[in-house]
Order: C-alpha cells, then structure tokens, then sequence
C-alpha cells in the first residue's frame, strides 16, 4: 500500500507564501517513494503580497489557496477539508507563507498564534501517532504546539553561512530542545514523531537544500 501524505502549502512565492524550491522538492522526493501525496491550503487571505523583486510589499490583494495552486498544478484543496484518519503523515515547506498566512510568527515571534485549522491538525495528526515533517522556519509551528519537542532549524550561532540562527536560541527559549544539524541532514524526534530539516535557513546550495529535504521526507516515511 502506497503512503498517503498530506503537504500543506501556504501561497507562492519565499517572501510571502510557500518557498518554490522546498516544496518542489518535497514533490520529487515523495514521487520517488511512491506515495500519495495531496496538497492543501488556507481559502484565506495572505497577510500581504510581496514584489519579489523588490522585497517590498504592495497594496495586491491574494488569496493563500489561490497562490497555491500554482505550486500544485491547480490540485489543491482547501484545508478545511483536510481529514487526518486518510493520512499517514504531514509534510509542511517553509517560506514566509508559514509565519505569515499559516500563523503570525512573523510579527508575534514565540506569542504566535496558529492558524486555527491548522492547529487542530498538527495536534490531531500528533495525537493519532502520524508523523509530521517540516522544513525551514515551519518548525517554529511544532514548537508552539508540542511543547517540548526536539527539532531543528540547523545552527544556533549565527554567521554567513547561517544568517538566521537567532530563531534557534528562540526557540529554545519556548522549551524546546534545539539540535544543530547541517543543510543536508535532518533531525528525528522520535517520542513526538516530528522530522525537521533547515533548509534555506541555511545559505548553501540549491542541490544541498534538495538533498536535506530528501532526508526529511525518507525519515518521516519511515515513522509513517
């Protein structure tokens, strides 16, 4: 029986909605294991648009699952409906979107909310023993939700290489344990079941973003 994974996106685009690469990524490393993989999304409103060029935001209005769909070549639905009994696990990229549109980390920081359906999610996927695997700045939702939980969002020192390692000592000071790990690797708590992998939290290569979250996707398989 093929694995049935949910992958919730949250827009398009790093600034303000899911980063491309990631979950383009997670797409190819799933299709490799044979899953089933189905994609949701908020039906909301982004919490701004920004002019990727610029790094600017403007006065557009989107809408998150809108955004989405170009991602998941139009097969998106709405997160409302996302059952957890027909899943076996939950993959979510990284990208603004996650601190923005997914919950307002981005302005609260550690006193985020998260997005109400999503957080019930999170926590009915973590209480039914089905794993959850996050990239990037996504792992701050784990954080805010499974007090406790070991995860990473690669190194706690910050540096060139490493330009937002400020989130890490945040997140520990939420009560999480923190363990530093490379672009390519990926972290395993196994009581919470919660794969977590940096990548663009890290300033490497593109081919080393990808090979990091392939690790992230065979480990969480496996909790599966």
């Amino acid at each position: 029986m093929a694995k049935r994974v949910a992958v919730i996106l949250s827009g398009c685009g790093v600034y303000d909605g899911t980063e491309i690469h990631e979950a383009s990524a997670v797409l190819v490393h799933l299709s490799r294991a044979g899953t089933k993989v189905q994609m949701f999304a908020p039906d909301a409103a982004q919490m701004h648009v920004v002019n990727h060029c610029e790094g600017k935001p403007t006065e557009e209005k989107r809408n998150i699952l809108q955004e989405s769909a170009r991602i998941a070549r139009g097969e998106v639905t709405d997160l409302s409906k996302l059952d957890v009994a027909a899943f076996d696990a939950v993959i979510i990229p990284g990208g603004f979107g996650v601190a923005k549109n997914l919950s307002d980390w981005a302005v609260n920081n550690k006193d985020c909310t998260i997005q109400p359906h999503l957080e019930k999610l999170i926590k009915d996927f973590h209480k039914a023993g089905k794993p959850l695997g996050m990239s990037c700045i996504s792992p701050v939702l784990a954080a805010k939700l499974l007090p406790g939980c070991e995860l990473t969002v690669g190194q706690d020192k910050t540096c060139e290489k490493w330009p937002h390692a400020q989130t890490a000592e945040v997140l520990k000071d939420m009560g999480c344990k923190h363990v530093n790990k490379d672009v390519s690797e990926a972290h395993v708590d196994v009581k919470n079941k919660l794969v977590t992998t940096c990548a663009f939290m890290c300033n490497a290569p593109f081919h080393k973003i990808f090979d990091g979250i392939g690790v992230m996707v065979q480990e969480t398989l496996k909790l599966a």
